[in-house]
């Protein structure tokens, strides 16, 4: 699989010469296929949010370099089954030995973008800090991804997830009033408000940077960030009157009985999003409630509702009530745990998870009608495509340092 299209101008800016054609080692990133063909990123390793977005983007075509340290790091997790990894290749480099920060810096040279996650300065210190990298790359897109952010006074200090999230407002946010608030995994602070925002910054610099007169530029991404990002049309609600600021006690977070999860009788869950009229009513309808149907438009009858409706779902199993509402738009769907969710009918007409190596896994998303993204490979292995990229993005220097 070749690098071809989108990439050539961008290597010849860059002075490299040619398209490369990175072979299939560690997952044979930079298939023509996908809308970030040409696209050369380097990651330096990380765990979390920076790895995510570095898939994405392999995910798109993107020719993504994951640059691994001597002796792994951050959370004990077998590389094999790492999919965060998936369709990139991995070289390995040690940053602080003689001749390591002048490695990465010709990867950066030859590249689009690179993404590192480590704390503010410690790029700098190893030597591949924004401003050595964008001497030898203008137009280079330099993506910091961390928690706290590049600036103020928490920037240094240590944090993960939950931290990043509680200092926002959003995770106050969830959970049942009196009770404490419900930890929702790390996919709302290091994905949602970390992952996803490095990506737009990244792609809306490279758009920038591409321009006539265009240069490359540090994307500050941060976790606290985005998230507080994410909470735009809550602050909207709360101060238009519609929103309190407390859990359970709104629309959207479980405080009205139609927009909640109820459990089944056979301990299953089902979730319930009835919100408007028209969907409420059949709703009701379906659940045997149409003469409680009134109580929608009067608060002070929602507990009643509320036991009401639970009731009625203790009275079926799940798979009951699936076929209940399959095909109508009472907007009420099964709660599946992750095992179960790539069998879910709709998601498997779609495709929604794949497999790839064993793993069954998310599918890239989103879709596109001419240039379709796909996952190119299981994860890449610490160190194996070395040589290969040695070859491809002309930095000879790293075929010394192993690999295949």
């Amino acid at each position: 699989m070749s690098v071809t299209g989108a990439g050539t101008g961008a290597a010849q800016e860059h002075g490299r010469t040619g398209a490369p054609a990175p072979g299939p080692a560690g997952g044979g990133s930079g298939h023509p296929d996908g809308p970030l063909a040409g696209l050369r990123v380097v990651e330096l390793a990380g765990i979390g949010p920076g790895p995510f977005a570095a898939m994405l983007l392999a995910d798109l075509g993107a020719d993504v370099v994951r640059v691994d340290r001597p002796g792994g790091g951050g959370l004990a997790v077998d590389p094999a089954y790492d999919t965060t990894n998936r369709g990139k290749r991995s070289v390995m480099v040690d940053l602080k030995a003689d001749g390591g920060a002048a490695l990465v810096l010709d990867l950066a040279e030859r590249a689009d973008v690179l993404i590192e996650g480590l704390r503010p300065g410690v790029a700098e210190r190893l030597g591949v800090g924004p401003d050595a990298c964008l001497a030898r790359n203008p137009r280079l897109v330099y993506g910091r991804m961390t928690g706290w952010g590049q600036d103020g006074p928490l920037a240094p200090t240590a944090g993960h997830d939950i931290a990043y999230i509680a200092v926002t407002g959003a995770l106050g946010m969830i959970g049942k009033p009196g009770e404490p608030p419900a930890v929702p995994g790390n996919l709302l602070g290091d994905y949602a408000g970390g992952s996803l925002y490095l990506v737009i910054g990244i792609l809306a610099a490279l758009r920038h940077a591409a321009a006539p007169g265009g240069t490359g530029q540090v994307v500050d991404a941060a976790i606290v960030d985005g998230t507080a990002h994410l909470t735009a049309m809550v602050h909207g609600m709360m101060a238009a009157g519609g929103w309190q600021d407390r859990r359970g006690a709104n629309l959207l977070d479980g405080g009205c009985p139609f927009y909640g999860t109820y459990e089944t009788s056979d301990g299953g869950y089902m979730a319930v999003g009835a919100l408007e009229q028209q969907f409420y009513d059949t709703f009701t309808t379906l659940l045997g409630l149409a003469d409680r149907a009134p109580a929608r438009k009067d608060a002070a009858r929602w507990g009643e509702l509320r036991q009401a409706v639970a009731a009625a779902f203790k009275s079926r199993t799940r798979q009951e009530w699936t076929e209940v509402f399959d095909g109508t738009d009472a907007c009420v769907a099964p709660v599946l745990s992750l095992r179960e969710a790539p069998h879910h009918p709709h998601l498997a007409a779609r495709g929604t998870f794949t497999e790839v190596g064993g793993i069954v896994q998310p599918a890239p998303a989103p879709r596109f009608s001419a240039t379709p993204a796909a996952v190119r490979g299981g994860p890449a292995q610490p160190g194996a495509d070395t040589v290969s990229v040695a070859a491809d993005w002309g930095v000879p220097g790293l075929a010394g340092k192993g690999g295949a």
